[in-house]
């Protein structure tokens, strides 16, 4: 399977930093069906998505950067060799790396790294996914880059303060009152699939809000959208069919397409699923509690209808230099038209989507829309590759501006997606740079002035009063 590109800051960000060598315990025999289990649970946890580097990287072997609004994370070597990954580890320290989010040496990994998810992997699968990483993975010699945050992003002794607010203990249980089918759904999703981790909304210490399981969040530069079975603003009007359908190849007709990290996810690990399995994941989706956003008033998909962009163009433009022009109508003609058609209906496989009644321009977050141009979409299923060329600073068609994007986002918004959108240069600015910051990101700069004139007010303090006591 190819390596992904994932695009993903996830608030106190990756798991990082350079991981030791330990004494383990001699290790037991694994039978190969013990170990297929186990590659099996690493593709649909995608593993590799993270820690494999870009650009031909041995797989695991970590290295992998990752832009975040605080800074640069760098992704450590999980094969099994013994010096620079985790080949010393005992099957338990795995499971409480895996589990807990605590390396064999003690220090706590960034709950990017999504044990919060891992958490409700059961023993069995926790001993499958140690049978493979030890048996079935090739070892490795790559050391791990440091990863460097800013203060006081770099404090992890602060972890375990945050594990006992947000980690929720216990493993995943069945409920009875559900059938198998929607058990099993409920553990890929929110166990070694962890769909949490981009779906559901964060609060200002950067971990999931509990009740908003699944209702949509910005991830970097793109949206994960709301994937509860609200039929307004979920996944609640889409058939059982569509949703599988999506989930292996990327695309489902007249409602989405994927792109971003949900096209990394497809490519490297959902379509690789069983049927059961992906029938398991939308029976749960499907019987999710719903969540709908008030200001939602319709479904994203039923927005938009065709029409042509030519007829109001002829002979009102000169012929000109791309980079000139501004006018969203003629920078769609010129930039877009010839792969989604003049009417915006997309090409007749659809593998150019149609414009309207897709969910990245009938949405009220127009986010995804914006960094299609931006970043382009990418990605692998089976033997088809799709494509579309970003419009970005990496363009090697026609790199356009944050006005000229914004042009073609609000031309596109108005005649086939929500008209209630809207761009602004500056949006696209935000998502060029990665998307909009988190609140506590934002507060990093003041932290450290912070606490230290907090330091020195409270020194005064003591001086203050050992002064006044020895006055008294």
């Amino acid at each position: 399977m190819r390596k992904p590109a994932r695009i993903a800051w996830l608030a106190l960000l990756l798991a990082a930093g350079g991981g030791s060598a330990f004494a383990a315990d001699e290790g037991p025999y694994f039978s190969a069906e013990l170990i297929e289990k186990g590659e099996r649970l690493a593709v649909a946890a995608d593993c590799q998505a993270c820690h494999t580097q870009t650009g031909g990287g041995e797989r695991f072997a970590g290295g992998y950067s990752i832009a975040t609004p605080v800074g640069v994370i760098y992704t450590t070597n999980i094969t099994p060799d013994k010096e620079t990954g985790i080949g010393r580890y005992s099957e338990a320290q795995f499971a409480r790396a895996v589990r807990e989010g605590i390396r064999a040496d003690g220090t706590p990994l960034y709950p990017a790294m999504p044990y919060t998810s891992y958490v409700k992997l059961n023993d069995e699968d926790i001993h499958a996914l140690y049978a493979y990483f030890m048996n079935g993975v090739a070892p490795v010699v790559q050391h791990n880059r440091r990863t460097e945050l800013p203060f006081p992003f770099n404090l992890r002794f602060i972890m375990p303060a945050w594990n006992s607010l947000f980690l929720e203990e216990g493993h995943f249980s069945a409920d009875s009152s559900e059938d198998a089918q929607w058990n099993r759904g409920a553990y890929l999703v929110n166990g070694p699939g962890h769909c949490d981790t981009c779906h559901t909304p964060r609060n200002v210490l950067l971990a999931e809000y509990s009740g908003q399981p699944l209702s949509g969040a910005m991830v970097g530069s793109w949206y994960a959208p709301n994937i509860t079975s609200d039929p307004i603003s979920g996944i609640g009007g889409w058939s059982q069919a569509e949703l599988i359908q999506y989930l292996k190849t990327g695309r489902a007709a007249g409602k989405n397409q994927a792109a971003g990290g949900m096209a990394e996810a497809i490519e490297n690990s959902l379509q690789y699923l069983s049927d059961d399995d992906l029938a398991a994941i939308a029976a749960y989706l499907k019987n999710s509690p719903p969540i709908r956003d008030r200001r939602d008033t319709r479904p994203a998909d039923s927005f938009g209808k065709p029409f042509n962009v030519e007829p109001e163009l002829r002979g009102a433009h000169p012929p000109t230099a791309n980079e000139t022009v501004i006018d969203g109508a003629a920078l769609f003609s010129g930039n877009c038209a010839s792969c989604h058609q003049p009417d915006g209906s997309g090409s007749q496989n659809q593998a150019y989507p149609s414009l309207f009644n897709n969910t990245a321009t009938g949405s009220r977050n127009p986010s995804n829309l914006i960094s299609a141009i931006l970043f382009g979409v990418e990605r692998r299923v089976g033997d088809q590759h799709i494509l579309m060329p970003n419009f970005g600073p990496q363009s090697y068609v026609n790199p356009l501006n944050d006005q000229q994007i914004a042009a073609i986002g609000n031309y596109v918004l108005q005649h086939y997606g929500n008209p209630a959108a809207h761009v602004t240069a500056e949006d696209v600015a935000i998502l060029r740079r990665g998307g909009p910051a988190p609140l506590l990101a934002e507060m990093q700069p003041y932290m450290a002035p912070g606490l230290g004139g907090g330091a020195l007010a409270l020194l005064a303090a003591i001086a203050w009063r050992v002064r006044k006591r020895r006055g008294a």
